[in-house]
């Protein structure tokens, strides 16, 4: 009972963590379209993100803070990958695509989760795992708008694919850092390795800032209000939620939990933004998430077999590197 509560615990964290995720879209966006530019919003919400948590965390529990030298490559990896890496691409994705589009692509990434565990980890997975790989790359395919009357942004698309590689090294190693550390430190070590990252990444770009207020429906609100918003229910809160949720569940079951976000984010940019799709991306979102759906329940089918057979440990935790 103890450890069904603990992951219905985790799955709950998750889904709330996924849910700020994907609130983050539409303001984003909207933000994107008062004048800033991709790497401006980036690095504004890391660096505040990183500056509201990092310096708390080292005031109030600087233990936490602490990696041994041989795993300085946790949060190094966690904050590059899962934490400037998905928002760079990310927010470049949503200049140039659909939000909904954009969040669909990002999760790809449980399908490139279960292609870690085949290939890198030699795990045997079922045939509902191939299956939905292929579903996957259909709706991918539909959603790239690769037939007549195209009007997605291939340079949006890619990046958002990006993001999804990203997105999947966010999975894997957040859920060995969260197994191993404190997981408010790894969030804040990640958060400030992040900052850092996208500052020095986007001094390479044009950074485009501007005083215009942001639009969101039929409400106004200044840009001063929505970027510290961005930070703390867009950054700060959906990263301490979900590395928490990583602690307790298979980094499958979590990618398919993250499969929520597009839902969610495809209802705020019709809600805020007025988005819509084309009838064929609808169809490819839906095999999308099918087939990502697919993939992340047949590689738990697996670590569920693995548990009742053998009694070892999750296949997310086991010894070989993410």
């Amino acid at each position: 009972m103890a450890d069904r509560g603990g992951t219905a615990r985790a799955t709950g964290l998750s889904l709330v963590s996924w849910t700020l995720f994907a609130s983050s879209g539409p303001l984003a966006k909207a933000v994107l379209d008062a004048g800033w530019s991709p790497a401006a919003v980036t690095a504004v919400r890391i660096g505040l993100a990183a500056v509201l948590l990092t310096p708390g965390v080292a005031l109030l529990r600087p233990r936490a803070l602490r990696f041994r030298r041989a795993e300085l490559w946790l949060p190094l990896g966690y904050g590059l990958l899962g934490v400037a890496g998905v928002q760079l691409f990310f927010f470049v994705a949503v200049s140039r695509i659909p939000v909904a589009v954009a969040m669909v692509l990002v999760n790809l990434s449980p399908v490139l989760v279960a292609l870690w565990v085949r290939v890198v980890r030699r795990t045997r997975l079922p045939m509902a795992v191939w299956l939905g790989i292929a579903l996957a790359i259909a709706g991918l395919v539909l959603i790239a708008g690769l037939g007549p009357g195209a009007k997605l942004d291939f340079l949006g698309v890619a990046a958002g694919l990006a993001s999804a590689v990203c997105s999947a090294g966010y999975f894997l190693l957040g859920e060995r850092g969260a197994r191993r550390h404190d997981p408010l430190g790894m969030t804040a070590a990640g958060l400030a390795i992040g900052a850092a990252a996208t500052i020095a990444i986007s001094l390479l770009w044009t950074m485009r800032i501007a005083s215009s207020p942001v639009s969101l429906g039929h409400a106004t609100i200044p840009v001063w209000l929505a970027l510290p918003i961005l930070a703390v229910f867009g950054t700060v809160l959906p990263y301490l939620a979900g590395l928490h949720a990583l602690g307790g569940l298979p980094v499958t079951l979590a990618g398919l939990l993250a499969l929520a976000e597009p839902l969610v984010a495809a209802v705020l940019a019709w809600a805020l933004l007025g988005q819509e799709l084309g009838l064929a991306q609808l169809l490819g979102a839906v095999l999308l998430l099918a087939g990502g759906a697919g993939t992340a329940r047949g590689v738990v089918s697996v670590y569920a077999g693995s548990n009742r057979h053998k009694h070892s440990q999750p296949l997310t935790s086991s010894p070989p590197p993410p």
